[in-house]
């Protein structure tokens, strides 16, 4: 234990670190109560009651002495698996971490959906965290982000709190503090060292904690670490306060977490801590740590074992007999068998809530109430499609003070005295897209980010399950893949893995697609089809300016997290330009348009695709006199199958066209539904046009080549038409 010597005192009197006797005693219970709990739930798993099981143990006193110096429900909390010890100090219950260990209906972590040690209390503040290593370092930032945003915006702090459907009981304190802690292994993620930079540049109150056990499961420190010891490689950073403890010593560990935790406090900036604890059983119960630990690491590991070296002390130091110990562990055990009995008993989850919290159940975009006719303006100039949704960004902005902006060059400019002097006209995106935002509604709500997509995505994940409303900017569709683990592991399944208690609904909006002269194969790349592929996350892709702001509008509106695409290519086209139709101008998602009426064949297509279709329609009308049916679905996720299956059984014939790659692309769902619903109402093969299988080139001869032209679509048409 630590060096500070105790002393026996009178209840309720300092004895160490501050803590007094009864405070200590305490302590030790919530260690016990946890290390308990995990050999409960390993006896469970030999029974074959529970499916997995992973501990805490080792751990506990550096986590019991992170929950005491904190506050439940007032700080914020984003654990990992490993943080039994701490959920019990912040107030959960070992009834509530059994439950999610059977997968009981009454699991107030997930209802079953999770894996057990996947801590989630939303009246604790506790959120739900992903299996995925080291990603809730930035939902953690973009939490610290949004406290920080409200103490400063006290009208957004207001809407969040009562508006705003999923946040009934948004809470902020001016000196909050936000926990997020990983195992040592865990920081060789991109997304830790992300996280670092953003809470130095900003001085964020983030409380970082290091749970060093040595391994990566069997992988040692010194592997994943140059030189075994992150806390030397992490020295450098400014505005930080670090310690280094010995995380199996209670009172050292306390009085580290106590300093760290004023620190955040004070202003001054984040904090981390880093624990040297131990690892007394394996990384879970489906690893045998004797594989690759000699015995003799293994015994040394169980001399500073948290649990018995608490005991030690509280004996030697006499604030507890040997009477005292055995009275508390008998207590101990008896509330975690009875926790046990109850959670065995409990009902378990039926298939018939599967689906509920995939999508917010309080909102629904798709619904035609929703939909908002154009009004009449001042302005009746036709307006490109990016002049509308940099239109629709300020007029939401200016409806709601929770949205904010940021990306990589979306501010107009970061260094913005000359910008406010009329010195600079300023950037607003490589499209100029966001032009005007920054010098309109400040720093604090348009700003640059970092050159990193993750650290873009995981934010704003933090900063909505706040209450915030971020939309934010991928700069290119090409550049989305290291955002990509933070979109399907945490921003798609936030709702559905907490069961309703979290959710993040957020806006991406992202430049897409090719048929740019020499965008090449890093600025020409599509790939929708795997965003539709996840569950949780709408998608939608407008092809004209007025579809761009209705549609853009409903998804800032909207409660569940929503991918808008924005076709490049169209962001300057004469094609589809419209006049501004007002601030409250909406459409519904999973609404399609029929671009073009026709009887003899229909086309099935939406983004850049659409006015390609609608050239080689004009042309079959005129060269050989068949009808064609254009279809723009707008929305990809949901899609509005009712106008598709009312057009095929109109005419019989269908194609279905995008720019995507032609194999296992987006158009190949639509087609075997088709195939599947409605073949009797077809005359022919149901026909996919799309890019070639490869990647887009450079030169304009080969791209032509590559990607689907109105040549393309018109010979398919033809094909099609005389079947």
């Amino acid at each position: 234990m630590s060096n500070s010597k105790a002393t026996v005192s009178s209840a309720g009197e300092p004895v160490a670190a501050g803590l007094s006797a009864a405070q200590l005693i305490e302590f030790y219970r919530l260690m016990y109560l946890s290390r308990r709990t995990d050999d409960r739930e390993i006896l469970l798993k030999r029974q074959q009651k529970i499916f997995f099981q992973i501990s805490c143990a080792g751990h506990e006193a550096l986590l019991v002495a992170a929950g005491l110096a904190m506050k439940p429900g007032y700080d914020w909390f984003f654990p990992y698996y490993r943080d039994r010890a701490l959920c019990l100090a912040l107030g959960n219950t070992v009834e509530d971490q059994l439950l999610q260990a059977v997968g009981a209906a009454d699991d107030p972590a997930s209802g079953g959906r999770q894996m057990p040690s996947h801590w989630t209390s939303r009246q604790l503040n506790i959120v739900s965290p992903s299996s995925s290593t080291a990603t809730q370092c930035l939902h953690a930032i973009g939490c610290a982000e949004a406290g920080r945003y409200f103490t400063q915006h006290p009208e957004a702090a207001k809407k969040a709190d009562g508006d705003y459907r999923e946040f009934k009981d948004v809470k902020f304190h001016a000196d909050e503090v936000v926990y997020v802690s990983i195992g040592e292994g865990s920081t060789s993620q991109g997304e830790f060292w992300e996280s670092l930079n953003t809470a130095s540049n900003s001085k964020l109150p983030v409380l970082y904690v290091v749970e060093d056990n040595g391994y990566a499961i069997s992988t040692p420190v010194e592997a994943n670490t140059p030189g075994g010891n992150i806390s030397r490689l992490i020295s450098n950073f400014p505005n930080f306060h670090f310690a280094e403890v010995d995380g199996t010593d209670a009172v050292a560990s306390y009085q580290a977490m106590v300093e760290a935790v004023a620190y955040c406090r004070s202003g001054k900036g984040p904090a981390l801590v880093h624990g040297h604890v131990v690892r007394p059983y394996s990384h879970s119960l489906s690893d045998d740590e004797r594989q690759y630990r000699s015995e003799e690491e293994l015994q040394a590991d169980a001399l500073r074992d948290p649990i018995s070296r608490m005991q030690m002390w509280l004996l030697r130091e006499g604030i507890l007999d040997a009477q005292g110990i055995n009275e508390l562990e008998r207590k101990v055990d008896e509330e975690v068998q009875h926790a046990s009995d109850r959670a065995l008993a409990a009902v378990l989850p039926q298939p018939d809530t599967i689906l509920r919290h995939v999508y917010s159940e309080d909102f629904d975009p798709t619904t035609e109430s929703l939909e908002r006719g154009a009004e009449p303006t001042a302005d009746s100039n036709e307006r490109t499609m990016l002049d509308l949704i940099n239109a629709c960004l300020q007029d939401e902005m200016r409806r709601d003070e929770r949205i904010v902006i940021f990306g990589e060059d979306v501010a107009d400019a970061t260094r913005d005295k000359e910008l406010r002097a009329g010195k600079l006209k300023g950037k607003g995106g490589v499209f100029k897209v966001t032009a005007g935002l920054q010098k309109e509604f400040g720093n604090d709500r348009a700003w640059n980010s970092p050159l990193a997509e993750a650290n873009i995505t995981g934010r704003a994940i933090g900063m909505a399950v706040r209450g915030m409303k971020p939309v934010v900017e991928i700069q290119f569709f090409d550049y989305i893949w290291p955002a990509m683990h933070q979109m399907r592991n945490e921003l798609s399944v936030m709702r559905w893995r907490s069961n309703g208690q979290f959710s993040c609904p957020l806006v991406m909006r992202v430049p897409i697609g090719g048929y740019l002269t020499g965008g090449s194969i890093y600025h020409s790349q599509s790939g929708e089809s795997i965003f539709t592929h996840t569950p949780g996350v709408r998608v939608i892709m407008p092809s004209n300016a007025l579809d761009a702001i209705g549609l853009l509008r409903t998804a800032i509106r909207c409660d569940d997290p929503v991918l808008f695409l924005e076709h490049k290519r169209l962001y300057r086209e004469t094609f589809g330009r419209s006049a501004y139709p007002g601030p409250n101008y909406t459409i519904p998602f999973g609404k399609a348009k029929t671009v073009k009426e026709g009887k003899d064949l229909t086309v099935i297509t939406y983004g850049a695709v659409v006015p390609r279709a609608l050239q080689a329609a004009q042309r079959m009308q005129r060269e050989k006199g068949v009808d064609v049916e254009v279809i723009d679905l707008r929305s990809l996720s949901p899609y509005d199958w009712e106008a598709i299956a009312t057009s095929v059984r109109k005419t019989s014939k269908v194609i279905v066209a995008h720019e995507d790659m032609l194999s296992w692309g987006y158009g190949a769902e639509i087609a075997a539904r088709i195939g599947d619903e409605l073949f009797h109402d077809l005359d022919a093969p149901v026909r996919r046009v799309g890019s070639m299988d490869t990647f887009v080139a450079y030169q304009p001869l080969l791209e032509d080549v590559i990607l689907p032209q109105p040549e393309h679509l018109f010979q398919a048409m033809s094909d099609l038409a005389a079947f």
